[in-house]
């Protein structure tokens, strides 16, 4: 039996909202041929595995991809870590190292911005236009749907849309988005995006970008991976990060 914890990334000032994601720390244990199946079971946006919490090697999967970078896993186990005495100074997702560290009540990488490929950004003349958008769009491929709240404050309202088939419709906070955003803009901002989460970004002028954000806990559960390839199923698979929940205070 496995233990999956759940983290609520980029949550807002308010409490509300957060991206989901499902962190097995033990990730060494879990075959990489099951980890996919796993994802998609899960059906989180992303799904991270630490391979070594003491160097920061970390594997991550949406439910149909493996991803050599994504924003939001890495700002929450960074924080878990953490949490659980391990102050990882480094992260090492496939696509190369990302510092990570705490500032505040926030936890933060930097990455550089050529990392955050394959999502279009356009831009809307009012936040009541992104607002008012259908989950999903029309069209095929990710689209960050944004427009200013407050361009003088680089207050940005954003929606996002996977649009790639899986059961992720619209992703309550992305961070790679938000850093391509940045960069795109070359400023930082404040993105409220989805139900209420909210995104900072730092934007330097060597190609890198600070992504951070609120992290909360949301719970742990076991699970046990199928010992057949064709059924990878996990016990207590489907379930929100409310359920099966322990605390780890």
């Amino acid at each position: 039996m496995y233990e999956l914890d759940v983290v609520n990334v980029f949550v807002g000032p308010d409490g509300r909202g957060g991206n989901a994601l499902g962190v097995v720390r033990g990730g060494r244990a879990v075959p990489q041929e099951m980890r996919q199946g796993l994802a998609a079971e899960w059906g989180f946006s992303e799904s991270l595995f630490v391979d070594d919490a003491r160097t920061g090697l970390v594997d991550v999967y949406t439910p149909g991809a493996r991803l050599p970078f994504a924003g939001h896993p890495l700002v929450g186990v960074a924080w878990l870590l953490r949490r659980q005495g391990e102050d990882v100074p480094v992260l090492r997702p496939p696509v190369g190292e990302v510092a990570a560290w705490a500032e505040g009540e926030a936890s933060w990488i930097r990455a550089r911005a050529e990392w955050a490929t394959g999502r279009r950004t356009e831009q809307f003349r009012t936040v009541a236009e992104v607002d008012a958008l259908p989950a999903p769009p029309p069209g095929d491929g990710w689209l960050y749907a944004w427009a200013w709240e407050d361009e003088g404050a680089g207050r940005v309202r954003a929606r996002g849309f996977p649009r790639r088939g899986d059961n992720v419709v619209e992703d309550e906070a992305t961070g790679a988005a938000a850093l391509a955003l940045t960069a795109e803009l070359g400023r930082s901002l404040t993105v409220r995006q989805g139900g209420g989460s909210s995104i900072l970004t730092r934007f330097h002028h060597d190609g890198t970008v600070d992504l951070g954000g609120r992290v909360r806990w949301g719970g742990r559960r076991p699970f046990a991976p199928a010992a057949g390839p064709g059924d990878q199923r996990a016990a207590g698979a489907g379930c929100r990060p409310q359920d099966r929940e322990e605390d780890i205070s």
